[in-house]
Formats: C-alpha cells, structure tokens, sequence
C-alpha cells in the first residue's frame, strides 16, 4: 500500500515538473531538459528527479546549475498542487540513460562487425581432413 503511494506521488511529481519546465524557467541556462524519473523516498520526505539535456556536454551543465537554482521555486510549484501536508524535498540528478545507450549502440556495432569479420572466414574456409571423417560400418565389412 505505501509503495503503491509512493509510486502515484512520484508520478505526480514527475508531471508536475515536466509541465513547469515545458512552461520555461527565466533562466537562459536552461536548455532542453526531460524529466525522465521521480523517485520518492518511503517516508515521502524526499524526491529524486532523474532528467536529460538534449545537447552538448556544457549545455548539460548549465542546465544542471539552472535546476539546482531553480529548485526551490519548483518545490513550492509541486507544494502548490500536490494535496499533501508535507512538500518532499527535490534533488535533480543527470540520467545517464543517453551515455548508457550510446555505450550499447558502439557495443553492438563492434559485435556485428565480429561477426561480420567470422562470416567472411568462415566463406572461404575448408574442413580439417576428409569430406566425410566417419566410418561407415558396412565400410568395415569390404575391407
């Protein structure tokens, strides 16, 4: 049941944020940001925003140093529509969901070059010995 709260707050959060920063904040640092994942705490004293910037490695930090300004005012915009007595506190953390993915796109490219690398040996490759290294039992009776 308390997981169950959590996860339906987490959410709201998430919906909550997401609309607000669609909105814009009044800070030109603020680039493209995604709010990818709210977790809250089982207490539900603290939330955990997990989001991405779509850009460059600088625009993901000034996107960072805009959230962690920003913070406070977006506290209040979750305390003012969420019907909670207590307001969680917000942390905003850099999904690595993008580098992760990147990492697994090169990961797999390597592997189909592998293979495409084995399939071409093994194209023009011959077998060790004969054609047919079994013997044949009615071979056995001739000899």
């Amino acid at each position: 049941m308390a997981g169950e709260r959590q996860a339906r707050l987490a959410d709201r959060i998430r919906v909550i944020l997401a609309e607000r920063l669609e909105k814009g904040l009044r800070d030109p640092r603020l680039g493209f940001v995604t709010i990818t994942d709210v977790r809250v705490s089982g207490d539900l004293q603290h939330a955990s925003a997990f989001y991405t910037v779509l850009g460059t490695d600088e625009e993901r930090v000034s996107s960072a140093a805009a959230l962690a300004s920003a913070t406070g005012m977006l506290r209040s915009e979750v305390g003012k529509q969420l019907s909670t007595r207590l307001v969680p506190t917000l942390e905003f953390i850099p999904d690595a969901l993008p580098e992760n993915a990147d990492n697994i796109t090169a990961l797999l490219r390597q592997a189909q070059e592998r293979d495409a690398e084995v399939a071409k040996l093994a194209s023009s490759a011959t077998h060790a010995g004969e054609a047919d290294p079994y013997v044949r039992a009615d071979e056995d009776d001739q000899q």
